[in-house]
């Protein structure tokens, strides 16, 4: 019988088929729901109760409110954002404002924005028995990361990734990468909340302008929904504008998961492996459904593709767009000389061309010499051993508590560099991530690999990553 070792072994493989075939970095989409794993956030309608209960104009239970707008939270909020300002104005309600938000050209609904904020300001990624999958999560290392959420508990995450908010996005090149795209606002910037019934209609005029940059992400990148419901309007709204591009409409779409949480999943379970969704205009699409209750598994294997944590996200970001201004105004306005011939030749070999951007590979002696200075000799003197032998041993110990071989390819602890004409001749050298790792095992502590590296393991033994 089936059974959810077997269901985990199908969608490790189909995910790394779908990463294998698109090349590139997974995008994320991450709703409410993942605040509440991770910080015990509230969702949308959570939240306005909340604030409901925060102001005393508002002196109905929620459920009369969410009765009375038939279930509307937009126009729920827009309510609630009238009595807040009406309360700010009070000689009570003054206290809890800062006096700069009493300025006449201040919008009415800010008081009411201003409060979500300093409420959602609060949130905090717990340290919990949930750390494990969140360093999963971080090392998925995601080209991009897309979010509902107006909290701030992505960027610790992703620290050296650009927050994008609002209408900014339409803004930012379609060659970007490493950004937090906050398309509902920010609370580093209230005014920016998309909270109110005003807000919603406004964003949805410009919905067309947001989707048709977001899908040149969505066609190109490995689509991860984490946090939302299947019938959110967020999925819907997204899948209606992919649906056009893949014909028949129920065609599977197959770079698009969705992952949904299950208590009551065990091992016997076999969860459904694709999800049906009217998304509007009867119009019906698939999508593939990953179904768990722990999540770092899902993570590792969306991170299994590598990982941009070692990269300078800050200078590929300027380079990116360098090149964009080259091709697009400096070439055409003859603002720059270029030596077409010797470009010609560079592009002609990969390695030619990557060094035109600071770029090199394992291979080359300067880059190892940067990035893995220790030789055999300086590795064990750093270890503070007496001899090789005795680091080699830790070496072997790694191999034999995670399956994974160091020094049979080159990788962030290792690489072999050929030093003569033999094919045999080469020379090994080290990195400082090794004696950190190496340190741990001596002394017997807790360590893992990066999930990228017993992806390999898990590959090659074709078995469960341990």
């Amino acid at each position: 019988m089936p059974n959810y070792a077997q269901y985990q072994q199908e969608i490790k493989e189909d995910i790394a088929a779908t990463l294998k075939a698109a090349q590139c970095q997974p995008i994320l989409f991450v709703g409410s729901g993942f605040s509440l794993r991770y910080a015990n956030g509230p969702s949308w309608e959570v939240l306005l109760r909340q604030l409901g209960a925060m102001c005393p104009l508002i002196d109905k239970d929620f459920a009369y409110y969410k009765q009375k707008y038939d279930g509307d939270l937009c126009k729920l909020g827009s309510l609630f954002a009238e009595h807040y300002f009406e309360w700010a104005w009070s000689s009570e309600g003054k206290k809890h404002f800062p006096p700069a938000l009493f300025s006449p050209g201040m919008p009415r609904d800010f008081y009411f924005k201003y409060a979500a904020a300093e409420m959602l300001a609060s949130l905090k990624l717990e340290d919990s028995t949930l750390s494990e999958e969140l360093a999963a999560f971080k090392a998925i290392g995601p080209h991009a990361v897309i979010t509902t959420n107006y909290d701030t508990l992505l960027e610790p995450i992703f620290p050296k990734y650009d927050v994008v908010v609002g209408q900014d996005v339409f803004r930012t090149s379609p060659l970007s990468v490493g950004e937090i795209f906050k398309i509902h606002g920010s609370i580093a910037d209230p005014s920016s909340l998309v909270l109110v019934q005003e807000d919603y209609d406004d964003f949805e005029k410009d919905k067309k302008y947001l989707s048709a940059k977001l899908l040149t992400y969505f066609v190109e990148h490995p689509l991860l929904f984490i946090g939302y419901s299947a019938s959110d309007a967020n999925i819907r709204n997204v899948l209606y504008d992919m649906s056009r591009m893949f014909k028949p409409s129920m065609m599977l779409i197959p770079n698009i998961y969705i992952l949904q949480w299950d208590k009551n999943q065990n091992e016997n379970s076999y969860p459904p492996r694709e999800y049906v969704l009217e998304v509007g205009d009867g119009v019906n699409v698939r999508i593939k459904s990953i179904t768990a209750k722990s999540y770092e598994w899902v993570y590792q294997a969306f991170g299994a593709g590598g990982t941009m944590e070692k990269v300078d996200l800050k200078a590929l970001r300027s380079l990116m767009a360098r090149m964009v201004n080259l091709i697009r105004t400096d070439i055409p306005t003859k603002n720059v000389q270029i030596n077409y011939a010797a470009l010609e030749k560079a592009i002609s070999d990969g390695d030619s061309f990557a060094n035109l951007f600071g770029v090199t590979n394992l291979n080359d002696p300067a880059a190892a010499n940067a990035n893995h200075p220790y030789t055999a000799t300086m590795l064990t003197r750093e270890l503070k051993l007496s001899h090789w032998s005795k680091a080699n041993k830790l070496i072997e110990q790694v191999k034999k508590d995670h399956g994974y071989d160091i020094k049979a390819n080159d990788n962030i602890y290792h690489v072999r560099i050929k030093s003569g004409d033999a094919e045999s001749s080469a020379v090994r050298k080290y990195s400082a991530n090794l004696v950190a790792l190496l340190n741990k095992v001596m002394l017997g502590e807790e360590y893992k690999l990066p999930a990228h590296l017993l992806a390999e393991v898990h590959a090659i033994n074709d078995a469960p990553v341990p």
